[in-house]
């Protein structure tokens, strides 16, 4: 891997306290853009501040999987990105470096806005073909363009289903609960995919999840697999730290049920966007953030021990 492409963090803010990149088969790196936002930016200061909640794991064996990714785990540092540039030639630029990463990692993303989420699953696409995707947020990101913009982050999943990056009926949304339009909110699910919304979820937990869960698992079923989680499909009280809060969200728990029992799935990457430090709370955004990046991958490595 050209190292020079990156910007690493400092021994003391990498993700989990891990060493820089080198053979490790799992990776983490940072895609410190927000110029896409349509809202409050700031969510170019997520990816270090993700790392410093982490380092609370640092010495943590998971409680159900009972490993660590410490050992299988690099930290690739930040992506180096022409930010004042524009849009599409940052995601010229996220797609050539995750590229490279790819090929040789497991990968791990942390952002950054979602409109990240394209060029990486471009990268996937030119490596792999059509994957499934599941998507969990508040808002669809299926708009054919976003206050005007042709493309930014309401727009990827769209673009993503048009360029033929993902398979259709393998596309599963959850936790959507913004306003829009019909053709925009159930653009998914007009496409032949699965959209499981926050109203769905109010007041599962636990074994209330499974009937959901196993109808994701039944989809998806080995087809590989790219997770893409924006913190807003958490309600504010869990991540008020995001651009585009929506209230009547997913509960921390929520998510991490999904996030153990999908683990099974033959997932080959994820990325955790939207966290935006400067409107967080106690850190509360961050850490949850934090706890999902460590739990997929603690899912992950999981599955490699004898």
């Amino acid at each position: 891997m050209a190292t020079g492409q990156f910007a690493y963090a400092n021994n003391s803010n990498r993700f989990l306290g891990a060493p820089a990149l080198e053979r490790q088969p799992f990776a983490v790196c940072g895609l410190p853009f927000d110029g896409a936002v349509t809202n409050r930016p700031g969510a170019r200061f997520g990816p270090q501040e993700i790392r410093r909640a982490s380092l609370m794991l640092c010495d943590g064996i998971h409680p159900l999987f009972d490993v660590s990714p410490l050992g299988q785990l690099g930290d690739a540092g930040d992506m180096r990105l022409p930010n004042a540039s524009p849009l599409v030639e940052v995601r010229a630029a996220i797609q050539q470096q995750a590229s490279a990463l790819m090929a040789s990692h497991h990968c791990v993303f942390i952002g950054g806005d979602h409109s990240v989420t394209l060029p990486l699953l471009r990268a996937l696409h030119a490596q792999q073909g059509p994957v499934a995707l599941v998507h969990f947020d508040a808002h669809c990101d299926t708009w054919s363009d976003h206050f005007g913009e042709p493309s930014g982050h309401g727009t990827w999943t769209y673009e993503a289903i048009q360029e033929g990056l993902v398979q259709r009926d393998k596309t599963v949304q959850i936790g959507i609960r913004s306003s829009g339009e019909r053709s925009a909110r159930e653009y998914v699910k007009d496409q032949g995919g699965l959209i499981v919304t926050a109203r769905e979820l109010r007041g599962k937990d636990g074994s209330g999840l499974s009937e959901i869960i196993e109808r994701i698992k039944a989809r998806i079923g080995t087809t590989p697999c790219y997770l893409t989680l924006d913190i807003d499909c958490l309600d504010p009280a869990f991540a008020p730290g995001t651009g585009t809060p929506e209230p009547g969200g997913m509960t921390s728990s929520q998510v991490m049920t999904f996030l153990e029992e999908l683990a099974p799935l033959n997932l080959i990457g994820m990325d955790c966007v939207e966290v935006a430090p400067a409107y967080d709370h106690a850190e509360l955004t961050s850490n949850a953030a934090a706890q999902f990046l460590w739990t997929y991958l603690c899912g992950q490595i999981a599955k490699r021990v004898p």
